[in-house]
């Protein structure tokens, strides 16, 4: 299954749609994710702990809904490119840990806004460090090395 050899460091070509799709899927299953994971503490009182912090559950998960669309298009257009180690899992961890964090914690906009950026950060980085090892693959030992 395709799906699950997410690991491989395979160039993943293909349609438009296809990346689209992607993005979307890994996008809207990291946030349910980490809304699912988040809900003894968002929840009634009488369904657990009492909530972390007040307010609205709505902004935050349109943040972090737009930053994974972003983190998750960033690795997929490199993934398109060159092979890059586990870009699924990836988009997926940083979504899932921003989500998870800001709804238990509702942080103010500009640590928010600091925390979206940490992530973008993260997967440009994982997306440079794939493109650069492109640029110089490893060499394979000559015969008087081995």
């Amino acid at each position: 299954m395709e799906f699950y050899d997410n690991d491989d460091e395979t160039v993943r070509p293909g349609p438009f749609w296809r990346h689209a799709l992607w993005v979307i899927g890994i996008t809207a299953a990291a946030l349910a994710l980490g809304w699912a994971t988040s809900l003894f503490r968002i929840g009634p009182e009488r369904y657990g702990l009492p909530a972390a912090a007040p307010g609205e559950l709505t902004p935050y998960l349109a943040a972090w809904a737009a930053t994974g669309l972003a983190v998750a298009t960033v690795l997929r257009a490199a993934a398109a490119k060159v092979p890059v180690y586990a870009p699924g899992r990836v988009a997926a961890a940083l979504v899932y840990l921003g989500t998870r964090l800001s709804l238990g914690w509702r942080p103010e906009a500009p640590l928010l806004v600091g925390m979206a950026a940490v992530a973008l950060i993260a997967a440009a980085a994982w997306s440079a460090f794939a493109l650069r090892s492109l640029q110089h693959p490893a060499q394979e030992p000559t015969a008087s090395e081995r």
